[in-house]
């Protein structure tokens, strides 16, 4: 007989052997891998043989892992979530612009990794609850090894290729005037960085709330302080924006929120937030026309409308940066559309533009569910997922493996919670925390209580 891990009961619970523990590490472990990869770059990308590539060959296992007999054993409900309808379309449409304009299948199937790794976690979350803590402390450790490296580089002005005279304007590194060096951290410039910290900074929180000792919860929250002063380091406009957003996201649901009276306060703490950050986007928008990046942000839109128009199907995965280099006028070489869903729109056509558009509804949405619940993973992916979506509207960080792997994990950690019964022991830990209480290991599935006012 199969074990049933809702209907056991947890006094008569046999103990896992060595093995059954095993297993249970090696998915966590694999998730361990990925976001540390994406933080640092440091396993290889070469294929072992033909398609298969390290990343790839670890995914598997982790499947592998979480399907074997175990306590923690994974069903096939346990990868469902609500994103497989948009997942399915989006995955069809880059398909039909992949076979319908011959182009090599090496995106295709990148995306398809990407996507591995999106329900690689969602079993995980599933399978084992309390692994919401892991996951702040592997975004912990992601946010100390790139903010740490891109201090170092702002401190010993270490060259690294991207300068400014402040915020607004770019200039030639080789200048021996007032330049200010744009950090890079562990990536490839500034803004892909900036998105990173955007993406991995909130879940800061999560790792404070899980230790009950206060001078850990102080290394933790130093560790945040210091990445959001990298933030500052990129001189990134988009990612100041984005920094804000997920700021104040994360103060208004976790902190402001709990102590207003009514609804009509929140919704007009909510409105007056929105406000201001469009009136402080605005700004930086006008203002930023003096270093003209928004004029060839303009052509790239413009020319990635016309080749929509022309290309019903889209131009094939990974073919937008030399289809809007050949489209814009003048000699400027675009890499992407510098907008996450006019990208989409010209790799797969108008069938993946709604399908990324239902991603993003989709997953925000329900991030705002279970943060409206007081799920502290709710609130940090709320904050996470509106920075970053924000950051999207300016730029296409995404276009790069790393950034997009991380903004699919973070979609999945989202994705594996259920507004209705939050399966993170985040809020109940808070809870008992502020009562006093000791912290205690709760059984699988079980419904958490919500998170008292602060």
């Amino acid at each position: 007989m199969a074990y049933d891990r809702t209907t056991a009961t947890p006094g008569r619970q046999a103990q896992p052997g060595v093995f059954q523990r095993f297993v249970q590490f090696v998915p966590l472990a694999v998730v361990a891998v990925i976001v540390v990869d994406a933080a640092t770059d440091f396993f290889p990308d070469d294929p072992l043989v033909g398609i298969v590539t390290p990343l790839r060959l670890l995914i598997v296992v982790g499947f592998v892992a979480l399907l074997l007999p175990s306590p923690s054993r994974a069903r096939i409900r346990d990868f469902r979530s609500r994103l497989d309808i948009p997942i399915g379309v989006l995955l069809l449409a880059a398909a039909a612009a992949t076979v319908h304009g011959g182009h090599p299948t090496a995106p295709l199937r990148g995306l398809i990794t990407v996507l591995a790794c999106y329900y690689l976690v969602v079993g995980v979350r599933r399978t084992q609850p309390e692994s919401w803590r892991a996951i702040g402390l592997l975004a912990l450790v992601g946010v100390g090894a790139a903010a740490t490296s891109a201090f170092s580089q702002f401190t010993n002005d270490t060259p690294t290729g991207f300068c400014r005279t402040g915020l607004l304007t770019d200039i030639s590194c080789a200048d021996t005037g007032d330049v200010l060096i744009r950090a890079i951290g562990t990536f490839a410039n500034p803004n892909l960085l900036a998105a990173f910290l955007v993406l991995l900074l909130p879940f800061v929180l999560l790792a404070a709330v899980s230790v009950d000792e206060r001078t850990a919860r102080t290394v933790i929250v130093l560790v945040g302080v210091l990445g959001y002063a990298a933030m500052l380091t990129t001189f990134s406009r988009a990612g100041y924006v984005a920094g804000a957003a997920g700021l104040l996201v994360l103060g208004g649901a976790y902190w402001l929120a709990p102590r207003l009276a009514d609804r009509a306060q929140r919704r007009l703490v909510g409105a007056l937030g929105a406000l201001g950050l469009a009136g402080a986007a605005a700004v930086i928008w006008a203002v930023s026309q003096a270093g003209n990046s928004l004029g060839v942000r303009g052509q790239a839109w413009d020319a990635a409308l016309t080749l929509a128009k022309e290309n019903p199907l889209g131009v094939g995965l990974g073919r937008s940066g030399a289809a809007i280099s050949a489209t814009a006028p003048g000699d400027r070489v675009f890499v992407h559309a510098h907008n996450m869903w006019l990208n989409w729109l010209v790799e797969t056509g108008a069938l993946g533009l709604l399908a990324i558009l239902a991603v993003t509804g989709v997953a925000w949405l329900h991030a705002a569910r279970i943060a409206r619940a007081k799920s502290v993973l709710g609130t940090v992916g709320l904050a996470s997922l509106t920075g970053f979506f924000l950051m999207t509207m300016m730029d296409h960080p995404a276009n790069l493996d790393r950034i997009d792997i991380l903004f699919w994990v973070v979609l999945a950690v989202v994705m594996g919670e259920s507004p209705e019964r939050p399966s993170t022991t985040a809020t109940a830990s808070v809870s008992r925390r502020r009562h006093g209480a000791q912290p205690q290991s709760a059984p699988p599935r079980q419904h958490q209580q919500p998170l008292p006012s602060p």
